[in-house]
């Protein structure tokens, strides 16, 4: 019987981590329009943070599934 809670853990680190990885994007970008290398660099980290989470997420949804 798959753990529900784990896969609704799984689920929201999933989210999160888009929503991070999306806020890297754009700071990267507006990093690269402007020259600001730093707030590049922050963007860089931080889709690489969701990427992350995103990844950590679905070991929990799969984890949950096969529970």
């Amino acid at each position: 019987m798959p753990d529900r809670d784990l896969m609704n853990e799984g689920t929201e680190d999933r989210l999160e981590g888009a929503g991070k990885d999306l806020k890297g994007r754009v700071k990267d970008a507006a990093g690269g329009l402007t020259g600001d290398e730093s707030l590049q660099t922050e963007g860089k980290l931080d889709r690489l943070e969701g990427k992350l989470q995103d990844t950590l997420g679905k070991g929990e949804e799969k984890l949950g599934r096969n529970l």
